[in-house]
């Protein structure tokens, strides 16, 4: 992968990126997806945010292998810190956890002013990710999920405006994803019936657990087993 070639779930990802916006990528690591949609003309600015020293220093030294320096700015920071207030148009946050990915939004989100679009691709906790969203009246308006080197990524686009797609399933469609189901690919069948195997072997490992904190996991992960039972085909 580099900055002309994306990997599958980085162009998935960069097809989401708003035609001639402001885009900031958090967590951008070499900076592949600014700087492939800046060599496409695709985006008026990029800013890549990284926090580690050696992904911000690949960062600068990508953006400038490939002669936009003009156009997209590296900056060092923790999250949204990185970003002026009302400044990105577009936000794209990939490959962390849903957790640590609705963190980042909640600690940043009066950088947000200006965002209409936030693009992300949660590893796991997509669920948390949604709720998130729900919760700050952003609308869920596209997800995709793929399978890339033996793994399965889902992206989430959330927008300013628009209609949830929410019915009165919604504990399912937070689960699974409202696009996702009605679709349910093959990606979409193997995912969730790894996650179904997982959950019954932690429900017969916990077996003599006791206590509140089990009780709650085990209730948990019963009304997770019920609901792929009833909606994944």
């Amino acid at each position: 992968m580099n900055s002309e070639k994306l990997s599958q779930r980085l162009e998935t990802v960069s097809n989401y990126v708003l035609e001639g916006s402001v885009m900031a990528d958090i967590g951008s690591d070499h900076a592949y997806l600014p700087c492939y949609l800046g060599l496409k003309r695709k985006i008026k600015k990029g800013i890549a945010g990284e926090i580690t020293d050696g992904p911000y220093l690949s960062a600068k030294e990508q953006v400038v292998l490939d002669g936009l320096s003009d156009i997209i700015e590296v900056r060092k920071g923790d999250g949204l810190s990185v970003l002026k207030e009302n400044e990105a148009e577009v936000v794209t946050i990939c490959g962390m956890g849903g957790s640590l990915i609705t963190s980042i939004l909640e600690k940043g989100k009066d950088k947000l002013g200006k965002a209409k679009r936030l693009v992300l691709q949660p590893n796991i906790g997509a669920k948390t990710v949604r709720k998130w969203l729900l919760k700050e009246d952003w609308v869920l308006s596209a997800e995709e999920i793929i399978k890339e080197d033996g793994k399965i990524y889902e992206i989430l686009v959330a927008d300013r405006s628009g209609e949830q797609p929410y019915t009165n399933n919604i504990e399912a469609e937070l689960l699974f994803g409202p696009f996702l189901l009605k679709v349910q690919n093959e990606a979409f069948k193997e995912k969730w019936t790894g996650e179904v195997k997982q959950w019954k072997a932690i429900l017969a490992q916990m077996e003599k657990s006791q206590g509140t904190a089990a009780d709650t996991k085990r209730k948990e992960l019963l009304d997770h087993i019920n609901l792929a039972k009833e909606w994944v085909d």
